[in-house]
Parts: structure tokens; C-alpha cells; sequence
């Protein structure tokens, strides 16, 4: 059963709970792992499901954590948004329900795809664990 907003609440920082749970977004270069360089894996705050690689993390100068592709697809939940007079694509995560972030066509190959996240929705496992 997912946690209720009240579980949430107390699970998460405010900041967690603004990004995930209200489609938030944090400040660019001021997060967590926009430069975070270690290996591992990045998981869903809310779930715990592996969500990104760091082998597949890249520098995008963007300010926000991005990745080449997901670990698991079936994790990954894509809405059309079209907030702001823009038109996204958010990534969501199926088991947490957490804003993620949103995913552009504009990464390296193979995929050409860039998943920009917010660091918030994230806890990074490192390699040896």
C-alpha cells in the first residue's frame, strides 16, 4: 500500500516533499548531485526502487542530475506537461508516485535521451554497498 501524504510528510524533508509529492523543482547547481561523481546507484526517495546508474550519469550544464537512460523502464512513468506554456515530458516513478523530474530528447547516444532530476527525489547507494 503507498504511503499516505500524512506518512510522506514525515518520512521526507520538506524539500524531498515539495519536489516529489508537489512537482516541485530544486535550484540548478545548488542540489545535492548535480556534480556527484561516485559510483553507484541512484534510488527512489519514497520506494527504494533503483531508478538510475551512475555509469549512465553525464554532465549536461545543466545544474541538475542527468542521465542517458534508466536502470529499469518499467520504474520510469512519463506524463505529457504542459505547465509554464511549455510542453515536457515528466518523469515520474511508478512505485513511489514521486516527481522525478523531466526527460528531453537532447542527451548522448545511444539513447539521445536526457533524464534531468531532481536530486531530492534521490538517495545514492554507493557501489560497495
Amino acid at each position: 500500500m503507498a504511503d499516505s501524504r500524512e506518512d510522506l510528510k514525515a518520512k521526507l524533508t520538506p524539500e524531498q516533499y515539495r519536489i516529489t509529492c508537489e512537482c516541485g523543482t530544486e535550484p540548478p547547481f545548488n542540489n545535492e548531485y548535480w556534480d556527484h561523481k561516485e559510483e553507484g546507484i541512484y534510488v527512489d526517495v519514497i520506494s527504494g526502487k533503483p531508478l538510475f546508474s551512475s555509469e549512465d550519469k553525464f554532465d549536461s550544464g545543466t545544474g541538475w542530475p542527468s542521465f542517458s537512460k534508466a536502470i529499469d523502464d518499467e520504474e520510469i512513468v512519463e506524463v505529457e506537461d504542459l505547465a509554464y506554456g511549455m510542453r515536457r515530458v515528466e518523469v515520474r516513478s511508478k512505485t513511489g508516485d514521486a516527481h522525478l523530474g523531466h526527460v528531453f530528447p537532447d542527451g548522448p547516444e545511444p539513447t539521445g535521451l536526457r533524464y534531468c532530476i531532481n536530486s531530492a527525489a534521490l538517495r545514492f547507494v554507493p557501489k560497495e554497498k
